[in-house]
């Protein structure tokens, strides 16, 4: 797919960069660029790995300069680099905002630049409907990376999106927080049993990124359609595959928590294409000139809905069950038993 390639991934040390990693440095590309600030998930991984089709850059996605550096002699980007914890953005939103939509800006402006043949941004179900800080920067940033996408002459590098629920197992998600609470002893805390969350695993993240890649054009939005299951239902099966006996606590939703992700809005639902696994959403590329939008209309809104966790399909227990048990970090810790 990448033969002779150079991609970059912005934020590469995150699970999604380490699970692209894992997907193609086996294969006939050329060069993995990893672009973050964390110095010491750097030298971990470049210990780890030992291969040198994989090269290491220190920057930060809000210094143009050090995007520069990196940029040049570029065919692919993707663009993980964010600040993703719902808390951290609602402490430091200019953090947030500053990160994720100026520094999505300065990515992308620096791919035109370099004449990059394709940038993804991956964006979360958060900006659908934000209510928090971090959904509100990504709401943003996708609105900045379809801007953007408008005025590229000759289409010589494609913009395109991708937006994506609840990665199992992922840095601060909630299956390793119950295997760790298994682990340590502790009652498994639960905000609110009927909050469901879409079930996707790395290898689907990798999987959505890549389909953009493949059918991609300018300012599309494509999202994977997911199951999903309640909170409730996937504690239970965790205590059930820990043959665990310890009760459940009930503390109640998070600030900035919803009850339900919602991956496609019923706006977007409107001009959504079904395809197979996956809904295409078509830029709005109308032009400057508003006046057809104020005095036409297209269809009924009402007619539509929303796609979400809790009108996709869900898992019942056998079901999470079995999907938990093809998780790397189930595995490795039922192998410690």
């Amino acid at each position: 797919m990448f033969q002779n390639k150079t991609i970059l991934i912005t934020g590469g040390t995150g699970s999604f960069g380490n699970a692209v990693l894992e997907r193609f440095l086996d294969s006939k590309i050329k060069e993995i660029r990893i672009f973050s600030r964390d110095e010491k998930k750097q030298h971990d991984l470049r210990i780890k790995l030992n291969n040198s089709k994989v090269k290491f850059y220190i920057g930060d996605v809000k210094d143009p300069e050090s995007i520069e550096s990196v940029m040049n002699g570029v065919d692919y980007v993707f663009h993980a680099a964010a600040l993703k914890q719902v808390p951290s953005c609602e402490f430091f939103p200019m953090e947030a905002v500053k990160t994720n939509v100026i520094g999505t800006k300065n990515v992308i402006s620096s791919a035109i630049k370099n004449k990059v043949k394709k940038i993804i941004c991956l964006s979360t179900d958060k900006a659908a409907y934000p209510i928090n800080t971090m959904g509100i920067s990504k709401a943003l940033m996708e609105k900045i990376a379809i801007a953007e996408s408008r005025n590229i002459y000759n289409n010589e590098t494609i913009i395109c999106l991708t937006r994506y629920g609840n990665v199992m197992a992922s840095r601060g998600s909630v299956i390793p927080l119950f295997i760790e609470k298994i682990k340590s002893g502790l009652p498994l805390s639960i905000t609110d049993p009927k909050m469901t969350r879409f079930l996707m695993s790395l290898d689907d993240a990798v999987d959505l990124v890549l389909y953009a890649y493949k059918h991609g054009e300018q300012g599309d939005l494509f999202i994977q359609k997911s199951p999903s299951a309640d909170l409730m239902t996937i504690a239970t099966a965790l205590k059930e595959i820990f043959d665990y006996n310890k009760e459940f606590e009930i503390i109640g939703s998070r600030h900035g928590e919803k009850l339900y992700e919602t991956l496609c809005t019923r706006e977007e639902m409107m001009k959504a294409i079904s395809l197979e696994n996956y809904f295409r959403i078509a830029a709005d590329n109308r032009t400057l000139n508003y006046s057809k939008f104020f005095s036409e209309g297209d269809k009924e809104i009402s007619s539509f809905t929303d796609y979400n966790s809790n009108n996709t399909h869900k898992l019942n227990l056998k079901e999470t069950k079995e999907l938990l048990m093809t998780l790397d970090i189930v595995k490795s810790n039922l192998s410690l038993k």
